[in-house]
């Protein structure tokens, strides 16, 4: 999440689609987008316990302890540097003071943040979702600070670097208010803060939610055995199925009765529904007014100023010229799925939405003889994850290494050591949390958890978590992947790399504090790796005996059906992608689940599920993706511009891999995307290869690819 005011990172979610959208496309689900300057040959400033790189166990009343004392710290450092007398006032004893500080801040309650989406004590995680919201309120009293501004603005930077640095962090003051009279500026300041507290409660919301549905052996008819034994049974043999991704899936693509999929499919449509709408309803309303205090037509406007999409006339461009040729894709592939549903109810005249899974399922298993639990069967996660890892080792020039008896927060996280290979020097740490437990986030994602950054003369290693809900080991069967589960992991791999690998001096500037529309690129791009035959066979091996590769007739076969829902995946991310902006162009009061529902049958053609609210459980629009949901279409363009590189010279070559981590992974954001672009691929991005991926012909008048340029 980005909180206003503030650099990604205090809690970002950069996953895909929220798990709710496999109700629509199972089968594509997860992607829900000059030289270096700063070599790191330096020995590490702070060397943390190998075993627990962040702290990781935590009793009742401890995180607000350690929350209260790092806003205390934060808050002294602050108070030093907006008190030095002018005449002591350097870019060292302001800006530099201050990006230091708030990096200490920002180690300090990452990792108390972040327990509040993983802690498996529900106290624990309860004191996490209220660090997360103290934290966010004193991050937007920070950066509306005058007397700081004041301190900051009146120094000129000595380098590039600096300069760099200077000008992100000012503008980061001025865009919360700091050009406004003191009455207008405490206006702002109050509404961010509110705003701030509303998208948190969202999203605690969504994490507290624990939804399940009963169901007899009859109601789960069709769905298998192996995902049955996942479920938890009842003294009375009836069956309790969550809205977990794992259990929604095995649902939602199997269950043979149409009405057992319409239950799934509504209590997923309306996770938080009425406290969740209002929240977002009330959060459009709130950035209305904060853009109109700053001098912004829309929320929009205010956003998407600075990134590469450069202003919503652009975006919107980009995302008008997709509609037409999606949406008829789309409704060619809902006819298809219809015709299916016809040879079983003859007199049936339309699809449901509840049938679009299932169907396609069918779909798949009529025409590729493609079946789901079949195709588990060769990527179990203990053969995937070192397989994963290895695609990477050569191409980037670094090792991962299992640290054995880490100190976790659950018995199945594992922890990994990242290191360069050539001198075997610890540079990251990355954390997997993969199974679903109550009280845990839903879906996948990445969060950085410390953020790198040079201190005197070293740097500061970055630590990561990948979050996931695959399938849980069950009995003697380890967990078994579906190749979307494989895309998802490369997709967050591609996240860890880009926090992992950075150079960059700054934490506020390191990473994956990139513009939002090119925050998706580097892992955007890694899951291209997954559709490539030899990569497919590489990080197989049957749950059986692992020297059992896929079989070459099921791998082709899955290659060749990937595209088979690509209208509806891409028309699905486009409703989303044009609901946001709708959101975020509004004046005035919205119905979120009005707009969704006109969108939803708009695209797809086929009415929404009465009742339903999608939009309260979409975390994507109160989680820092709000006027940025585009940014998964148009960073894909820069992503598969990037791989056409890579297939061009070769996904083993690593004098391309040593360019890509140059270019796209260690920098952060020291330059513009678009300079960071242009020097990998040496050209401009272009369009040709994301409408070819789309199999729709170029459209004119699109922007993205070029930086809002045509």
């Amino acid at each position: 999440m980005q909180k206003i005011g503030y650099y990604i990172g205090l809690f970002i979610i950069l996953s895909a689609l929220l798990f709710l959208t496999s109700a629509y496309f199972p089968a594509g689900f997860g992607r829900l987008p000059a030289e270096t300057a700063h070599p790191v040959n330096q020995t590490i400033s702070r060397v943390p316990d190998p075993r627990e790189p962040v702290r990781s166990e935590y009793q009742p009343g401890d995180i607000p302890d350690l929350c209260d004392a790092a806003i205390r710290d934060a808050n002294t450092s602050f108070n030093r540097i907006a008190a030095t007398p002018q005449k002591d006032q350097t870019i060292d004893t302001t800006l530099l003071a201050f990006e230091q500080a708030r990096a200490v801040f920002s180690d300090a309650t990452l990792p108390l943040s972040f327990a509040g989406y993983v802690n498996p004590d529900p106290v624990v995680a309860a004191e996490g979702m209220t660090c997360e919201e103290k934290t966010s309120s004193f991050l937007v009293s920070t950066f509306t600070r005058r007397e700081l501004y004041t301190a900051l603005k009146n120094q000129t930077p000595r380098n590039d670097d600096e300069a760099r640095l200077y000008n992100t962090t000012i503008r980061k003051f001025e865009r919360n208010g700091l050009t406004l009279p003191d009455d207008k500026l405490d206006q702002v300041r109050t509404m961010s803060m509110d705003l701030a507290a509303l998208e948190v409660r969202f999203n605690t919301n969504l994490n507290n939610d624990n939804t399940t549905l009963e169901f007899s052996r009859e109601d789960l008819r069709g769905v298998p055995d192996e995902a049955l034994a996942t479920f938890r049974k009842t003294d009375n043999g009836t069956y309790i199925v969550t809205l977990k991704y794992p259990d929604y899936l095995a649902v939602m693509q199997n269950a043979e009765k149409s009405e057992t999929r319409k239950k799934m499919y509504a209590a997923s449509m309306n996770i938080q529904a009425e406290e969740n709408t209002r929240l977002l309803e009330n959060a459009i309303r709130l950035r209305q007014e904060i853009a109109g205090s700053l001098g912004y037509a829309s929320w929009a406007d205010f956003r998407i100023e600075g990134r590469m999409a450069q202003n919503p006339g652009n975006v919107e461009a980009f995302l008008s010229s997709l509609k037409e040729p999606l949406k008829e894709k789309a409704r060619q592939e809902l006819s298809g799925l219809l015709t299916l549903k016809q040879a079983e109810y003859p007199g049936a005249t339309s699809l449901d939405p509840w049938d679009i899974s299932y169907y396609n399922e069918r779909l798949r298993l009529q025409k590729y003889n493609l079946n789901e639990e079949e195709i588990r069967e060769y990527f179990p996660l203990d053969v995937v994850l070192p397989g994963m890892f290895a695609q990477y080792e050569d191409l980037f020039s670094i090792r991962f290494e299992e640290v054995k008896d880490a100190k976790v927060w659950a018995p199945e996280v594992s922890l990994y050591r990242i290191a360069n290979a050539t001198d075997n020097r610890t540079i990251a740490y990355v954390y997997f949390d993969l199974f679903p437990r109550e009280g845990k986030y839903s879906g996948m994602m990445m969060s950085p958890l410390t953020e790198g950054r040079m201190v005197n003369g070293s740097y500061h290693i970055p630590v990561t978590a990948i979050i996931g809900d695959l399938r849980a080991p069950s009995g003697n069967v380890p967990s078994l992947l579906t190749h979307h589960d494989i895309e998802g992991l490369f997709h967050e791999l591609g996240h860890t790399l880009h926090e992992s690998l950075t150079t960059a001096p700054y934490a506020s500037l390191s990473g994956a504090n990139v513009e939002w529309d090119f925050a998706e690129t580097p892992s955007q791009t890694l899951e291209e790796w997954t559709w490539d035959p030899q990569v497919m066979e590489s990080i197989s091996g049957h749950y059986t005996n692992h020297t059992q590769k896929l079989p070459a007739d099921l791998r082709d076969k899955i290659i060749t059906a990937r595209d088979m829902d690509a209208g509806i995946y891409y028309a699905r991310q486009l409703m989303l992608a044009t609901e946001d902006m709708e959101f975020s162009t509004a004046k005035g009061p919205v119905n979120v689940t009005e707009i969704s529902d006109a969108l939803h049958k708009e695209m797809l053609g086929i009415p929404p599920v009465e009742g339903g609210h999608e939009p309260a459980g979409i975390s994507h629009f109160m989680g820092g993706y709000d006027a940025g949901y585009y940014s998964y279409l148009w960073s894909e363009v820069y992503a598969l511009n990037i791989y056409s590189r890579f297939k061009q010279e070769g996904l083993s070559n690593t004098t391309t891999g040593a360019e890509y981590r140059q270019w796209i992974l260690e920098p952060g954001n020291m330059q513009d995307g678009t300079v960071l672009l242009k020097g990998f691929l040496h050209k401009d991005p272009g369009t040709n290869v994301f409408y070819e991926r789309l199999h729709i012909a170029n459209v004119t008048g699109s922007t993205a690819g070029s930086g809002g340029q045509n």
